[in-house]
């Protein structure tokens, strides 16, 4: 049986949870009817429109902004090219402290600590297609952030990860674009996009692949098959990586297992369908198939593969996703037989904007995604709050985020206020685990999102968590984020 009362964080959380429920009463004070008003809503004008926030550097024609756009220059290929050049990005400061609970005899459990990360990007911007992406992150090298750890005392020193290592450089196009005079009427379908270089990468909700990767893309959209009417459009891409793949790195489940491996090249075919069945059901379905090739006796080569539908059902917002990975040769961290089922639910109760979630998870074997970001974690972060990475310092997810043996769910309900620049989300996640039930935990959290003028959103979350046969865990944290 799990604690009765859990000390520290889960009676800080619960505290949390009842000074929100004044405000969130609020909502439904307001009674009425969730459905679209059938009267007209006057235009605004200019004047009263918000004003845009533009990138912090622009160079060229600005972005989304009144003004006259250059007429640009002219290829041999018969393109125009208008560059404007924007910097944009986030810099996030943390400070927080947390017990990840577990065995009394761990020698460092109880830690806070202050870290910062920030993502700066430059956008080269051609044309409506084209565009050559750069971005660094110069306040973390990987998991090691810029700040200082306070507790445990031992480890109380600055640290200093400043650095420009490139962490994005690609260009994507399109080739009917860059070249239009090979179809100067428009009536071939020469309409292939392509990218290439270091880019960010995300397949099946980032659970197959959730990366950062040297790799080549090609794909094509708006493909049609002659009598299937029910296929209202196809997207077929093919993905050769040759660097950047991160893959688990450890038998040890922990926040930041995912490790270069330089060995590894990366070959996958991703699919996606706009689909109709009939008057009503209509479906976007993914088809994804991953081979990833290890070292170079193929002890760590891995098959995996993804099926996705994402469909709206009466008034419920569902996504259904299923996922395997196969070791071909011998089992390893890296590569390992596993299947993941998952779930997301969500609708909008009547009467108000708030949004309801139930997302579940079942995860058979010991499921590894093709590639992820050290920073992603496990790819069960999807799930809600109690299983998320937070991409900044060591702060844990609450119930892990990897999906080995185990069944698990969250329930959440976010709210928004002050015209959507307040938002207060309460989560509550358990999951049990098939062969060490000892580990079984639940945990409940609340995490409150505000807007600050037009650059900045303070977040602050807390979160306790109960386990079966172990010490609880707690945590609270404090983070501004600033948009440039």
């Amino acid at each position: 049986m799990y604690r009765s009362v859990c000390r520290r964080g889960c009676v800080a959380s619960w505290a949390f949870l009842v000074a929100l429920l004044p405000i969130g009463s609020e909502v439904w004070a307001a009674g009425g009817s969730s459905r679209l008003s059938d009267q007209p809503i006057p235009y605004r004008g200019d004047a009263e429109m918000p004003p845009p926030t533009p990138p912090i550097l622009e160079f060229g024609d600005v972005f989304l902004r009144e003004g006259n756009i250059q007429p640009g220059f002219t290829l041999p290929t018969g393109a125009v090219w208008q560059p404007r050049f924007w910097i944009f990005g986030t810099i996030r400061s943390y400070v927080g402290t947390f017990d990840t609970g577990g065995s009394p005899k761990r020698a460092i459990r109880q830690q806070a600590e202050w870290f910062n990360r920030a993502d700066i990007l430059g956008n080269l911007q051609l044309t409506g297609s084209e565009r050559l992406l750069i971005g660094i992150r110069p306040l973390n090298a990987d998991t090691r952030f810029t700040g200082e750890r306070f507790k445990p005392d031992r480890a109380k020193t600055f640290q200093n990860e400043l650095n420009v290592k490139l962490r994005t450089l690609f260009f994507e196009g399109d080739v009917g674009q860059i070249f239009p005079r090979l179809d100067a009427k428009g009536t071939q379908e020469y309409d292939v996009g392509f990218s290439v270089g270091r880019q960010d990468l995300t397949f099946q909700g980032g659970l197959l692949l959730d990366d950062s990767l040297d790799a080549l893309g090609v794909t094509k959209n708006n493909i049609r098959v002659p009598g299937w009417n029910w296929l209202n459009n196809l997207r077929v891409t093919g993905l050769a990586a040759w660097g950047g793949v991160n893959r688990n790195s450890s038998t040890v489940v922990t926040a930041n297992s995912n490790a270069k491996d330089l060995n590894a090249r990366l070959y996958g075919l991703f699919t996606s369908m706009d689909t109709v069945f009939g008057n009503s059901f209509a479906s976007t379905i993914d088809l994804d198939l991953v081979f990833v090739d290890g070292k170079s006796n193929g002890s760590a080569d891995a098959w995996v593969g993804g099926f996705g539908a994402t469909q709206r059902i009466g008034h419920f917002n569902d996504t259904l996703r299923i996922l395997g990975s196969y070791a071909p040769g011998r089992y390893t961290p890296q590569s390992n037989n596993g299947t993941l089922l998952f779930n997301e639910l969500s609708w909008s109760p009547r009467g108000t904007d708030s949004i309801a979630y139930a997302n579940v998870f079942w995860g058979n074997k010991h499921f590894t995604s093709a590639s992820r970001d050290p920073l992603a974690g496990g790819p069960l972060g999807r799930l809600g709050l109690m299983f998320a990475a937070r991409g900044v310092g060591g702060y844990p997810a609450p119930l892990g985020n990897r999906p080995d043996d185990a069944v698990g769910a969250a329930l959440g309900y976010q709210m928004f206020f002050d015209n959507n620049r307040r938002q207060v989300t309460v989560e509550i996640g358990g999951r049990h685990e098939f062969k060490r039930n000892l580990t079984d935990a639940a945990a409940i959290g609340v995490r409150l999102q505000q807007a600050l003028g037009q650059r900045f959103i303070l977040d602050t979350e807390i979160f306790g968590a109960a386990r079966r046969s172990a010490d609880d865990g707690y945590g609270m944290r404090l983070e501004l984020q600033v948009k440039l």
